[in-house]
């Protein structure tokens, strides 16, 4: 089986939405990324922090989802990362609460000695100074390295951004922090500026609205499926990235071509993350149900046009 190495929080969530708010509940980028590659076959590992109060439940439940967790650092009479948000009415945009480091604050990644090697590595979104060292543990080049993040870096930490940026192949950011990150307004030109940065793939979220993907002078685009109710995005765009990092890790398949089905599969994984606060609907989600769903983005998007001279 290949491998697929996964970098990023494990936290806890306090929600807020017009649907109803959450106490503490298991959250962080890692978590919905392993969940959402769960759904292929390979085999998966996350690097991570937590602390003491993290419940054994909650590892318990990615161990279930045979997802390797001996990269997941528990730290003695630590606290684990927080965050607390609250949606407005459209859910797209949201207010920050409260956020914790905790024990994130001294995180220094330990790379498992059976994932060195890994063929993909997903760099959630963290410091970028953490990212790359994770990529200087790694003993053999990885096949394809997907890097996530967020306008936050590019606020107080833009030149160790664009370091790590030049070692990755793949990165995935949405509209907005594409054109903070490029200074250009037109994706088009955003996602090529981006492409001098070093990433040969340019992934653009544009949640409700689906996801672009670049390479050189070839674009896709695929569609979100219109659901009848969104409750909660939180997650949404790590549960993608795991779908995404997910299907090529499992298929082997480095190409344009195929970087496009990875885009529908992380698509629609992401669909169902939305349904449920937090991670409640990746925790039971079946296969069945993601194949099932597959075949409506298929009729979605699929259509015969005769040519008209």
């Amino acid at each position: 089986m290949n491998k697929l190495l996964i970098v990023g929080t494990v936290a806890f969530d306090a929600i807020e939405t017009p649907f109803g708010k959450t106490d503490k509940i298991l959250g962080g980028a890692a978590t919905y990324i392993g969940l959402s590659a769960s759904f292929f076959n390979i085999k998966s590992a996350i690097v991570s922090v937590v602390g003491e109060d993290f419940p054994e439940a909650y590892l318990d439940l990615l161990r279930n989802k045979n997802i390797d967790i001996s990269g997941v650092e528990v730290v003695k009479g630590g606290k684990t990362f927080f965050w607390s948000g609250r949606y407005h009415n459209d859910l797209n945009s949201r207010d920050t609460l409260d956020t914790q480091l905790n024990v994130l604050a001294d995180f220094q990644p330990k790379v498992p000695a059976d994932y060195t090697d890994a063929d993909v590595v997903m760099l959630g979104n963290l410091h970028p100074i953490v990212q790359s060292s994770v990529l200087d543990q790694m003993t053999t080049r990885p096949k394809l390295v997907v890097l996530d993040t967020m306008n936050f870096w590019m606020d107080c930490a833009l030149p160790e951004l664009l370091d790590v940026m030049k070692r990755v192949d793949v990165i995935t950011i949405n509209d907005e922090e594409a054109r903070q990150l490029s200074g250009e307004y037109s994706l088009v030109k955003a996602a090529a500026k981006i492409h001098t940065m070093g990433p040969k793939y340019v992934v653009i979220k544009k949640g409700e609205h689906g996801a672009l993907l670049f390479h050189n002078k070839d674009v896709f685009f695929a569609p979100a499926l219109p659901l009848e109710e969104v409750f909660d995005p939180t997650g949404a765009g790590d549960t993608f990235a795991g779908g995404f990092s997910g299907f090529i890790a499992q298929s082997e398949n480095i190409s344009f071509g195929n970087m496009k089905n990875a885009i529908v599969y992380g698509s629609n994984l992401a669909s169902f993350c939305v349904e449920e606060f937090g991670t409640q609907r990746m925790e039971r989600l079946e296969k069945h149900e993601v194949l099932s769903r597959l075949q409506q983005f298929k009729a979605l998007t699929q259509f015969d046009i005769a040519l008209q001279d």
